[in-house]
């Protein structure tokens, strides 16, 4: 499968039930025929809550939609209390770990040293990591950028020490646009990725920006090339605004081919 050209990815977080997640997933699933999810021009990967990936795996197996957890423990094994390692998505067949969202730090005081932790771990799993970063405060996209150039670097720090490799989706969410009506202004998020895509990376490590914080139908296509997809939350469940979406991202790798 070639390297996907534009990056649709969607977090169910915990808005659906088990049976609703399977009924979504397979609506979803139908959705993956599409012609440039199956050649794969567009990269479609969803991320359910822990328990549903299990049914996930069974409906996404004949397609080439990825899957991964919300979250993954920073340790590898032990006595870590309702914690989910990263050996264990590997063995379920996710390919891809969220890390560091908003909600993660705010709710459950996630720091530095723990993201760090968990990319790592990620990597060595073979788990893409989907790293959320952004800024609290609306500013300038130069404060923005600088912001997240440091949170990456302290993001990457475990990884580039212990030598590992691999790709990062480092999914853009500046937190004051988190669940807003409408998404940051499209000039704020063209000018903040595209200086985010110009950063360096560690060795062996390679970083496509994608931008998430209420986004939804229309945005891909004004983005253009400054971005490499979105991450989409709850515009994404309802499966037509999905597919309006993938249009959206077909008819721009159509555009870009011209």
């Amino acid at each position: 499968m070639p390297q996907p050209k534009i990056w649709l990815g969607v977090s169910l977080k915990m808005y659906f039930g088990y049976q609703q997640t399977v009924a979504w997933c397979r609506e979803v699933a139908g959705l993956a025929q599409h012609p440039a999810v199956k050649s794969g021009d567009i990269g479609l990967f969803v991320l359910p809550a822990f328990p549903a990936i299990p049914a996930v795996a069974d409906l996404f197996a004949a397609t080439s939609v990825r899957f991964g957890g919300q979250d993954v423990a920073q340790a590898e094994n032990g006595a870590w209390t309702g914690e989910v390692s990263a050996s264990m998505l590997q063995e379920l067949g996710c390919s891809l770990a969220e890390i560091g969202h908003a909600e993660r730090r705010r709710h459950f005081h996630e720091d530095k040293t723990q993201i760090a932790a968990k990319v790592a771990m990620s990597l060595r799993h073979h788990l893409t990591p989907v790293l959320c970063i952004g800024e609290e405060q609306q500013g300038t996209p130069q404060q923005a950028i600088a912001l997240c150039e440091q949170q990456l670097t302290e993001a990457l720090a475990e990884a580039q020490q212990q030598g590992l490799q691999g790709e990062v989706l480092f999914a853009y969410e500046p937190q004051w646009a988190i669940g807003a009506p409408q998404p940051a202004p499209d000039s704020y998020i063209r000018a903040v990725c595209a200086g985010l895509q110009q950063l360096s990376t560690p060795v062996g490590i390679s970083l496509r920006v994608i931008y998430g914080g209420s986004a939804g139908p229309g945005l891909i296509q004004r983005l253009g090339s400054d971005v490499s997809g979105l991450f989409l939350g709850r515009f994404a469940h309802d499966p037509q605004a999905l597919a309006q979406i993938i249009e959206e991202a077909s008819a721009l790798v159509k555009e870009r081919a011209q």
